[in-house]
């Protein structure tokens, strides 16, 4: 049996296995594939004021649903196919958050259209490469920054909707745009190698 890793806090409850799994293979590699930045930006949007291990926990429900979001198909889903999802115990059943879901996809689509991929668009807030931001210990990340606050304002005049400045940038460190393992964390050096 080899050395134990070091996570960040966050990923290294035994009772969550779900959680350092996703941090292990996940969480702040850098994404460009724009349906995978669909699907992170609508569950970030669905865990609004939830728990990130909620929704985590439904995410095989949430692609089984949303079409293995591809926000083409997700954008044409019409108030029947809302009505279905909403009956679902799989997703979270908000309303709000299932039909701003589909409003997303929409606007996903228009943005992609005006930059040629969302991943574009997204990634130019950062010029390109992800930020390293050098994090000591969990009370060194913030829950916004600069950049989410100006990405979040975009996105909102855009029309995006559920994607404030925290959950943006839930989405930046989700999606490798910025580095927030911690330096003590065995992620954090492999994520940094493109980092600025």
């Amino acid at each position: 049996m080899g050395t134990p890793r070091t996570r960040c806090g966050w990923a290294d409850d035994p009772a969550k296995p779900e959680m350092t799994v996703y941090h292990d293979a996940e969480w702040g590699v850098p994404v460009h594939d724009d349906r995978v930045l669909f699907e992170f930006l609508t569950l970030e949007a669905a865990q609004a004021g939830l728990s990130w291990y909620t929704v985590l926990r439904k995410r095989e429900n949430y692609r089984r649903l949303f079409a293995g979001f591809d926000p083409e198909q997700v954008a044409r889903f019409d108030t029947r196919r809302v009505e279905k999802l909403l009956l679902d115990p799989g997703i979270i059943r908000n309303r709000a958050k299932v039909e701003a879901a589909v409003h997303n996809a929409q606007r996903f689509l228009e943005t992609r259209s005006e930059f040629g991929s969302f991943a574009g668009y997204l990634w130019g807030f950062v010029e390109g490469r992800p930020v390293s931001a050098k994090r000591r210990t969990l009370a060194d990340v913030p829950a916004t920054t600069p950049v989410s606050d100006a990405l979040a304002k975009d996105l909102k005049k855009r029309g995006f909707k559920f994607l404030g400045s925290t959950v943006v940038y839930a989405h930046m460190q989700a999606t490798g745009m910025v580095n927030d393992h911690l330096q003590s964390c065995f992620r954090h050096a492999a994520c940094a190698k493109r980092a600025r």
